[in-house]
């Protein structure tokens, strides 16, 4: 199947939308009020439709834009379970703050009444190793918790793997190291991705994919 990928700056974060023979699904919706870039991306693909919006993460900063954007295509969002009540009470529990986290955290309390997303309630609710053919794409679900409960990452015909929040590409390619529900079950999710040797791996922050040899040499950062 020939696959495409497209990069969407959704505000604080990176957007994918995978296109294929089969159509579009898109992995994560930024912050709110992004939705009409993704609908000018469509359009300006050529395609009239959605498949899809899987969701990495219950973070304002991945699933804002979702509601919205089902409403303007119809499309059905899905998340892991774990994360599907957060998601549906409007939530971003941040859980332990490190490091750099600090200062965001700090930038997320002053503009919280501006960023607030609206609560949404998922159409799917998905599970460490479904699948998604039945949305036109050949894509598997890894259970990858740590950053929060269900954070999962989406890894498409065995070779591309989506990672939300457990990897970062900004600056330099590094793993989660500023928020976590449970810092402990991070090492072991990055292990679970590693093992898998995608070829490329696109990060919910950064644009550039990572390559699959990059991948294998990074480590968890002590906690200090």
């Amino acid at each position: 199947m020939s696959l495409t990928v497209h990069s969407i700056i959704m505000g604080m974060s990176t957007a994918y939308l995978i296109e294929s023979d089969a159509g579009l699904v898109l992995v994560d919706a930024g912050l709110p009020r992004y939705e009409r870039k993704v609908v000018r991306r469509i359009r300006a693909l050529g395609r009239d439709a959605l498949g899809l919006i899987f969701i990495t993460h219950a973070h304002l900063d991945h699933y804002g834009s979702a509601a919205a954007l089902r409403r303007l295509t119809g499309a059905p969002i899905a998340i892991h379970r774990a994360d599907g009540d957060a998601m549906a009470r409007g939530l971003t529990p941040l859980g332990s703050v490190h490091r750099r986290g600090r200062s965001l955290w700090a930038l997320l309390r002053l503009f919280e009444p501006c960023l607030r997303p609206e609560p949404t309630a998922a159409d799917v609710l998905l599970d460490d190793g479904d699948d998604l053919r039945a949305y036109g794409l050949d894509a598997v679900v890894l259970h990858t918790p740590g950053h929060t409960p269900g954070s999962s990452c989406l890894i498409v015909e065995g070779r591309i793997a989506f990672v939300g929040d457990l990897l970062s590409t900004t600056v330099r390619p590094r793993v989660q190291r500023s928020f976590a529900h449970d810092w402990s079950l991070i090492p072991d999710s990055l292990a679970r991705l590693q093992a898998l040797r995608p070829e490329w791996v696109y990060a919910g922050h950064g644009c550039r994919p990572l390559s699959g040899r990059a991948l294998q040499r990074l480590t968890c950062e002590p906690l200090t």
